[in-house]
């Protein structure tokens, strides 16, 4: 039986043992014992809890030990006697074997796989039983005893909520170690990195070409880890020419949306103008490669521009700046919303225009959700890797023309972790020093934008 169905058995339990806690705990005030410590409601969760959550427990212990399971029963059968002694041999075999019963595999290389598969289903079968029947015992027995629990003054309630209180806090567990985990990862390996390049050449050097070291006396000779025309190009795409694109359309955009349109146009604009943060970036990726840079390119030779590239920072920024235009559009959108219908009409009685009331009241009164909704779409943009992929090309080029091919550092992480490379190269290493300088970079632009955000804030009655 797969898992899915395993799970929506258990789940199934759960559901019966809800219905039945619930109807039990509804008997208390017919019998006229209405003094309960808890609803129904919460005395159903309680036996549903403990129908559930042990069973589940149970089948993660069990599906982990399962493997080992299957494999000695397998090793058990009277073919696995043709097995080579080799313990690597042995694990190819199984492996080849396993392949072949979860049909991941068509056919197996060696023979000693197909007079072993028969052993390894009927294991799988019979350990699969023997877990769901344990699983459904666990279930039924976990709700029994819960229901016989059940009495007026239960605190069903609290226990309920004990139980909801853990979940959360397994989930904030979760994300802050995962943090935390992504953090050391970075400063270990970016450690590794800076123990063979100088910290010096990698942030202040202009020439960037990491190549896999030969002779110890390679590193750092050249100055091949100098990232600053990563950077530049990073700032110049998505700080520079994305927001020029997406501020004063994400902005002027909010404004019509919020003073201009009417409620019928607004219902359909402001959703169809939050689409475009749902489309997939690399969609924007084939936009701008093949549409948005030709296009330029064409320009740029009519204009008499020379040496302009089908790959250009000016389509990876244009096509960027329209990509996060609904988050400098929602977070302006709110944030003139936010400003009190009062200081609209009083600007207007005395004498002041809709324009001259929107630029001299409401925006400045919305100035800090706007600039924070600006510095968050500042840090989504840099982050950005398959538009720049796409339309911006590979060459690390520390150039101010628009019309070059330039690279960022997400583009570069790519490729420098893209086949098979050694791990304990600088050219791999550097990697991850650029995750952790542009995760440094996202962080404080993040951390700023809360805090301009949070003492800026105009707080109306």
């Amino acid at each position: 039986m797969s898992p899915a169905a395993i799970l929506f058995l258990i789940l199934a339990l759960g559901g019966v043992g809800w219905l039945a806690g619930r109807a039990r705990a509804a008997t208390f005030a017919i019998n006229g014992a209405d003094r309960r410590h808890s609803l129904p409601t919460y005395h159903g969760w309680y036996v549903a809890l403990w129908a559930v959550l042990p069973a589940l427990l149970f089948l993660a212990v069990w599906g982990a030990a399962l493997p080992g399971l299957v494999n000695t029963a397998t090793l058990a059968d009277p073919a696995a006697a043709a097995l080579p002694a080799s313990a690597m041999e042995r694990g190819a075999i199984l492996s080849e074997v396993r392949g072949l019963a979860d049909g991941t595999l068509q056919a197996a290389f060696n023979p000693i796989a197909d007079r072993l598969l028969p052993a390894f289903r009927a294991a799988t079968t019979r350990y699969g039983l023997i877990g769901l029947t344990l699983a459904l015992l666990i279930a039924f027995a976990g709700s029994a005893y819960a229901f016989t629990r059940l009495r007026p003054a239960f605190r069903a309630r609290t226990k309920v909520e004990r139980v909801t209180m853990a979940v959360l806090v397994t989930a904030s567990l979760i994300a802050i170690l995962t943090t935390i985990g992504i953090v050391a990862s970075l400063l270990f390996e970016s450690l590794r990195f800076f123990a063979q390049v100088s910290p010096i050449e990698f942030l202040f050097g202009t020439h960037w070409s990491p190549q896999a070291v030969v002779r110890p006396d390679q590193v750092g000779s050249s100055g091949g880890f100098g990232a600053v025309p990563l950077f530049w190009g990073t700032v110049f795409i998505g700080a520079i020419i994305a927001m020029i694109v997406a501020i004063p359309l994400g902005l002027m955009s909010a404004i019509y949306l919020t003073q201009y349109a009417r409620p019928r146009v607004r219902r359909w604009m402001k959703p169809l103008l939050e689409i475009l943060a749902g489309v997939p970036t690399v969609v924007y990726g084939y936009f701008a490669a093949l549409t948005v840079a030709p296009v330029i390119r064409d320009l740029a030779a009519a204009a008499g521009i020379p040496n302009a590239s089908s790959e250009s920072a000016l389509a990876a920024g244009l096509v960027m700046g329209i990509m996060i235009i609904p988050f400098v559009s929602s977070m302006a959108d709110d944030s003139i919303a936010a400003v009190p219908q009062s200081m609209r009409d009083g600007s207007l009685a005395l004498g002041a225009t809709t324009s001259e009331t929107i630029r001299r009241v409401l925006v400045p009164a919305a100035l800090p959700g706007v600039v924070g909704g600006v510095l968050l779409a500042v840090s989504r943009a840099i982050g950005e890797t398959m538009i720049v992929v796409m339309a911006a090309g590979l060459s690390a080029n520390l150039t101010a023309n628009p019309f070059a091919s330039v690279t960022t550092v997400t583009t570069q992480i790519v490729q420098l972790l893209t086949g098979d490379q050694e791990f304990d190269s600088p050219k791999t290493l550097a990697a991850f020093a650029l995750g952790l300088v542009l995760f440094l970079v996202t962080l404080a632009l993040n951390i700023f934008a809360l805090r301009f955000v949070k003492r800026y804030r105009e707080a109306y009655e």
